[in-house]
This record gives structure tokens, C-alpha cells and sequence, in this order.
């Protein structure tokens, strides 16, 4: 029976993992010390070495002729844990046992001595999938096992196992296969399974692997059973990469501001049962690429992945794209990627972030004119700095009122200059634009502006007397915002501010003749207006 690449490749010993001989070379020592840790946790992305080294681990701390760290792969535990017939050695998948019963049958089956070998290994594979109650349900076990238990936690997501868990363990870190290390094991592999397989196909399988050397192992298989030999183009074909013209076909019209191009693409592809999640995957990898290229041009070639063919199209790309742009764009797609994942149609987020991407609205909105907001910035500095506009300053939000020589605060009235109780009638000077405060402050405070009707005033330094003929004004008037509002009203036609006094021209018995008066034309305009409709 056909048995996987990826499997029947599987690094047996220490010596075969690649690219990690920072944690291999410790776990070693320590079996060859007998200095073995209770718990280990192994954390890194998919492809990495994990489950692999927790086997091997497994194996040799329970291997009869361990040789040097490494397991001898002859005894009879070797070749039963290879099979997976070795009952000492259990492995759970925390994926699909993640709940509570599950740890506390595994707690149970920890009291009982192991069989054949020196320790019994829990092999705990995605720990991080564990539930809450699980967790603590192992915690205890994890604290103080007993001395022939062993525990080898692996997790692809570090951040999701608990504190309390994880210091129990002594971490190793996983990193990413280093693209070189993996064209070079693919190359291994093909020579023994007389698979034809290039230096250009290995290095593209290991840099579309991402850094796992599971993927590259199952890409390499999956590739010479469509291809004689392999090469860029079986490699390129295999893995759907060939052909994907649309992709810069969208990225030029964002470029070229044409939404309906972008849209129309994405329609056709949409038709096709193309998923569009996968699409703006794709659209960020190529914009990564073309962010590459910008900000290290020498050395983007070894960390982009491209067909060669490709390679001119995204350098052209780039030169006529500035970077801002180019980190704008991802950023707009990476969010959109995001959304993607919660929204029920998945189509009209996509287009909303096209839409976005070509910076209009599919020529139903108009371009706005920058100028025109530059030119009222400016006018607006060069007002602050004449002292026609109050500039802010750290002060007001402090609640401290801000006093310049050219801006006074607003809430503050000057000092008078001028002796008020000295003043003689033949000292003040009519405002001869009184009118046209009113004119402006009925715009400002039209409820009070109107108990100004038939008012005068006159000022005297920086004194101004009103004088109104409706007394309502003076009641008005002793509401700070009203007194504010009209102080401000005269500021800015006159240019300067004054104290102001008011009063009244009238009694209040005179004022309330006058209301009477008013009163009793009322009445008699109504009677009338009656007697004529009878």
C-alpha cells in the first residue's frame, strides 16, 4: 500500500530533524545526562519538527541501546513506537479530546506503572484546543506526576495556554525551516524515490512551503505524480500559481484608478467559483512583494514568491508606486481579510475594499479638490498669526483662561480705563456702528438681539454704555453667555473689546404703561376685526 512522502519521510532520529539542532542538541544532552524535565512544551508554526521530536523524545528516554541521545531504531520499543504499538507512549489529539472526561481518563491511566519501558509519555498534540475545565483538570497531574510520567505538550498557538500550564513546562521554540535546509532534504528525498525533481522546483516548493517541511514534502509528492519531471513550471502548475494574470490585472487597476475594471475582474473570477477570501489572500502577497522590492531591492528576489515571468511585472510595479501607497493598500486589504471572516457576504466586502483601493466611488462621486482646503489653512495661519483668531494654547485645557496682548479670552472683560463715576455725559462718544453690531449679533443670539430694538450706545476708552428701551434687555444681560455673546458680537466688528454697562430709558412704571397700552390695542384690534366679520 501507497504510503505518503510526508510519513514514510518523518525524521525517525534527532540527526534527521533539519534546522533545529538548537532544541535537538539539548534533548539529547539531557538523555544522555539522564537529566529529563517532567514536561515539555513545544510550540512553533505547522511543519516544523513538533509532534516529530516529542516521538523521538518518547523513544529514547525509553530506547534499551539509546546511542548517543538518539534512539536505536532496533530494539523492540523503537520498532513498536514506530508502529504505534507501543502502549507506554499515548498520544492525544487535543483537537478532538479537548474536554474535561478526556484529561481526567488520561489522570486516571497515569496512576498505573508503565508496561514495557522506563516512563510513560502523554504526547498532547494542539493543547492549546484543550477547554478551561480540561486545563485545570490537568494542572494538578502536570504539578507532580508521578516519577515515571512524562508529559509533551505541542501547540501551534502559545498564547492560548495558560501561564499556569505553560511554567510548568520547560519551552522549546520551533523556528520556520530555513528555505535552503528544505531544497536541499526535497532533493534527498527525490534521489531515493527516483523522483526527477530540478534545483529551481525544490528551491520553489521550499519557498512556497513557507518555512514547513511537511508542505514541501506533500507538495514534492503531489508534483511527480502530475509532472515526469519536476520543475518550475510542474511546480508552478501543481500548486495553482500559473495563470494568475487576473492578480495584476486587479493591482493595475487599483493602480490606474479604475474601479469598474477592478470590479469586472473580480466578477468574472466570482462567476468562476473563485473564493474571494483566497483572492485577497493572494492580492496581499503580491502587494508584500511589491513592498519587498521597494525597500530591499537587492535582496527581495530571495523572499518574495513569484514565477520568474512575474518577477519584471512586479519590479515595474513597484517603480511606479511609492511606498506609502503600497503599505496603504495592504493595510486596506489585510482589514478587509479580517472582516471577510464575520461578515455573511463575503462579495460586497471585497468590492467595498476595491472601491476603496482605486480611491473613488466608481465615478459617482466627485474628486475633491485639495487646493482649496490648502488655501483655507493657509488663510487661517495667517490669520492666528496676525492675532485676528485666538490661537489655542495649553492653558485652556487646564480650565486657566488664556490672556494674550492681541487675544484676550473670551470669558474676560478688560479692565476699565476710564473712571466710570467720573464720567460726564459730554465724555462719551457715539457708536456710529451700533447698527451694524446689531445686525451681526441678531445672527449670533437673535432671542436676545431683539430686546435691542431702538437701543444706543456710546463708549468712553474702552467703556461702552447701551442704552435700551425694552427692559427685558437688563434681565437679559445678567446671563453671563448673553453678555459673553455680545461682548464677542462688538470684538469682532469693531476690533476691539470693551466693559460693558447697560440700563434702561424707560421706568418700570413706564415700562408697564407701555405694556398696557400694547395690551389694550390688542384687544381692540381683535374687537373690531370681530364686529366686521358679524
Amino acid at each position: 500500500m501507497y504510503e505518503a512522502l510526508y510519513r514514510k519521510w518523518r525524521p525517525l532520529t534527532f540527526d534527521d530533524v533539519i534546522s533545529q539542532q538548537h532544541i535537538t542538541d539539548t534533548l539529547k544532552n539531557q538523555i544522555i545526562s539522564g537529566k529529563t524535565a517532567h514536561a515539555y512544551l513545544f510550540t512553533g508554526s505547522r511543519g516544523t519538527g513538533k509532534t516529530t521530536c516529542a516521538r523521538i523524545l518518547a523513544k529514547a528516554v525509553n530506547c534499551r541501546n539509546m546511542h548517543d541521545g538518539n534512539p536505536c531504531l532496533q530494539c523492540d520499543i523503537c520498532r513498536d513506537a514506530d508502529s504505534g504499538a507501543l502502549t507506554d507512549i499515548v498520544e492525544i489529539d487535543a483537537a478532538s479530546n479537548n474536554g474535561v472526561d478526556d484529561i481526567r481518563d488520561l489522570r486516571d491511566g497515569a496512576v498505573y506503572t508503565p508496561e514495557r519501558g522506563a516512563y510513560k509519555i502523554y504526547i498532547i498534540d494542539e493543547v492549546h484546543m484543550l477547554s478551561v475545565s480540561a486545563f485545570n483538570a490537568l494542572l494538578k497531574i502536570m504539578e507532580e506526576p508521578p516519577p515515571y510520567v512524562k508529559f509533551i505538550l505541542a501547540t501551534t498557538e502559545i498564547h492560548k495556554v495558560p501561564a499556569t500550564i505553560a511554567s510548568r513546562c520547560q519551552r522549546y521554540d520551533f523556528h520556520r525551516i530555513k528555505a535552503e535546509d528544505i531544497a536541499q532534504r526535497l532533493l534527498y528525498i527525490a534521489s531515493k524515490e527516483n523522483i526527477s525533481l530540478t534545483p529551481d522546483g525544490a528551491s520553489l516548493i521550499a519557498r512556497l512551503a513557507d518555512g514547513g517541511m511537511r508542505d514541501a514534502v506533500s507538495l514534492l509528492d503531489q508534483c511527480s505524480a502530475c509532472a515526469e519531471t519536476v520543475d518550475t513550471e510542474a511546480v508552478s502548475n501543481t500548486a495553482g500559481i500559473a495563470g494568475r494574470d487576473y492578480l495584476y490585472d486587479i493591482l493595475d487597476c487599483i493602480s490606474e484608478g479604475n474601479t469598474a475594471g477592478a470590479i469586472a475582474v473580480t466578477g468574472s473570477l466570482y462567476d468562476m467559483s473563485k473564493d474571494l477570501t483566497r483572492l485577497c489572500e493572494e492580492l496581499i502577497v503580491q502587494l508584500r512583494n511589491v513592498m519587498m522590492l521597494k525597500v530591499s531591492p537587492q535582496t527581495a528576489e530571495q523572499l518574495i514568491i513569484c514565477m520568474p515571468q512575474e518577477l519584471e511585472r512586479l519590479k515595474k510595479m513597484a517603480e511606479s508606486t511609492d511606498l506609502d501607497t503600497v503599505m496603504h493598500r495592504l493595510s486596506l486589504l489585510q482589514d478587509c481579510r479580517e472582516r471577510m471572516a464575520k461578515v455573511m457576504n463575503k462579495r460586497v466586502e471585497f468590492e467595498m475594499a476595491l472601491i476603496r483601493l482605486c480611491g473613488n466611488s466608481g465615478n459617482t462621486a466627485q474628486a475633491l479638490d485639495k487646493s482649496e482646503i490648502y488655501d483655507k489653512i493657509k488663510q487661517l495661519e495667517n490669520k492666528i498669526l496676525s492675532g485676528a483668531i485666538a490661537a489655542p494654547a495649553a492653558g485652556r485645557q487646564t480650565g486657566q483662561p488664556v490672556l494674550t496682548a492681541k487675544s484676550p479670552a473670551i470669558d474676560a472683560e478688560p479692565a476699565p480705563s476710564v473712571d466710570i463715576k467720573k464720567l460726564r455725559p459730554e465724555d462719551l462718544v457715539p457708536c456710529k456702528r451700533w447698527n451694524e453690531i446689531l445686525e451681526e449679533f441678531k445672527n449670533v443670539n437673535p432671542s436676545v438681539a431683539g430686546s435691542l430694538d431702538d437701543s444706543e450706545a456710546a463708549s468712553a476708552g474702552n467703556v461702552m454704555f447701551i442704552t435700551a428701551k425694552n427692559r427685558f434687555f437688563v434681565t437679559l444681560f445678567k446671563n453671563k453667555e448673553n453678555a459673553v455673546s455680545l461682548g464677542e458680537t462688538i470684538y469682532r466688528v469693531l476690533g476691539q473689546r470693551y466693559t460693558l454697562r447697560v440700563k434702561c430709558a424707560t421706568s418700570e412704571n413706564q415700562q408697564k404703561s407701555l405694556a398696557e397700552q400694547m395690551v389694550k390695542k390688542a384687544i381692540d384690534s381683535s374687537i373690531e376685526t370681530a364686529v366686521e366679520n358679524n
